[in-house]
């Protein structure tokens, strides 16, 4: 906790290993602990620190970049280049040393990487006859099934422990302790299935991966890049399924475009799968009733609001502000349709008057044959 941190820091480490937030709290909450003679600075999974975005790690990284004498290295590290970083390196004055792996692909030669088209009605049943079909020829492959939401994590736990598979599930919802008991578990093969969100895509020590499947495509092909790297670690082999429905295949493309590899098919004998389809939807609806039970989205609304409060912010003008974005553009999108219908009418107008102008020259044209 913050007292037993704050004790640690006033011994004065020499190195001192923290997520932006929580050094930003020690350095505003506390008197005896400085960062004045600090030597190196590094920024691990730099991209993620630097997007704007769900996670906004900005005004934390301000309050440690404040607190840092200027007289210092900055190092940062990532797997994926992004335009952030890029930004940064060409705002820099001091012509900063820039390294990069160069590699045609940026994923590893060892790494089997395959796609499943799947209607989107029938995956969860694709999802159960491939760890079903894992379990069955490896006993001993461990496998990472990464989700979109921590909600989907959470239902999928449940309807795969339904059908007694060893998984375990990983996603922010879950308290500190509950995560680190979760990874334990996986680390020590007690459970051979972790069900995890983004969180687990990188920046955790995760063991030797056989099968990496992504139930949901990735929006960005660096976070595929980042999911599909928890397996072929340290020249191993592993493998990367990503289920893809009729909705993705753009998805897909730019994944392979990024990659400089096609992704493979999957062969799955589909009978098999339509036997079980039934059985898994009606399973995956009982634990979605379950969890309506436990009140999950209440308390993602009240982890959202403590986030808000330690944040500073106000959560209730927070909502407000939201609703009064809603509002707007819910009233520029009437606008825009209500200019689109005026300019369609209009159109339609000019056309009618087109038609019946030419339809009067044919008319004077007959009339004049006639004569």
């Amino acid at each position: 906790d913050m007292v037993a941190q704050a004790l640690e820091l006033s011994r004065k480490p020499h190195v001192v290993i923290a997520t932006p937030g929580r050094l930003a709290d020690h350095l505003c909450s506390s008197s005896t602990f400085s960062l004045k003679k600090l030597r190196f600075l590094v920024l691990d999974e730099a991209d993620r620190l630097f997007e704007q975005g769900s996670a906004d790690f900005s005004a934390d990284l301000e309050v440690v970049l404040g607190a840092v004498p200027a007289r210092r290295q900055t190092l940062l590290f990532s797997a994926t280049l992004s335009h952030a970083l890029q930004e940064l390196q060409s705002l820099a004055g001091n012509r900063p040393f820039f390294w990069e792996a160069v590699s045609e692909v940026r994923t590893v030669d060892e790494l089997d990487q395959r796609y499943l088209l799947v209607p989107e009605a029938v995956k969860d049943a694709y999802l159960v006859h491939l760890i079903q079909t894992f379990q069955d020829q490896h006993q001993d492959w461990s496998i990472i099934i990464f989700t979109k939401t921590c909600k989907d994590c959470q239902v999928l736990n449940m309807m795969l422990r339904k059908y007694k598979f060893p998984s375990v599930a990983l996603h922010s919802m879950m308290k500190q302790k509950q995560r680190f008991a979760a990874l334990a578990k996986f680390k020590s093969s007690i459970f051979k299935i972790l069900i995890a969100t983004d969180v687990a895509a990188r920046g955790l020590d995760i063991p030797t991966v056989q099968v990496v499947i992504n139930h949901n495509t990735p929006g960005l092909p660096r976070i595929y890049i980042h999911r599909v790297g928890r397996t072929a670690r340290a020249g191993r082999k592993g493998m990367a399924i990503t289920l893809v429905t009729q909705y993705d295949i753009h998805l897909v493309h730019a994944i392979e475009e990024e990659i400089k590899l096609q992704l493979q098919e999957f062969s799955v004998e589909e009978q098999l799968v339509l036997n079980i389809l039934t059985q898994v939807n009606v399973t995956r609806r009982e634990c979605e009733i379950e969890l309506e039970g436990m009140d999950f989205d209440e308390r993602k609304e009240i982890n959202k609001r403590k986030q808000m409060i330690l944040e500073g912010k106000d959560p209730d003008l927070e909502a407000k502000r939201k609703a009064e974005l809603a509002k707007i553009r819910k009233k520029n999108k009437e606008c825009r349709e209500k200019l689109q219908q005026t300019l369609q009418r209009k159109k339609q107008l000019r056309l009618k008057r087109k038609l019946q102008k030419r339809m009067e020259r044919r008319n004077k044209r007959l009339v004049q044959e006639e004569k």
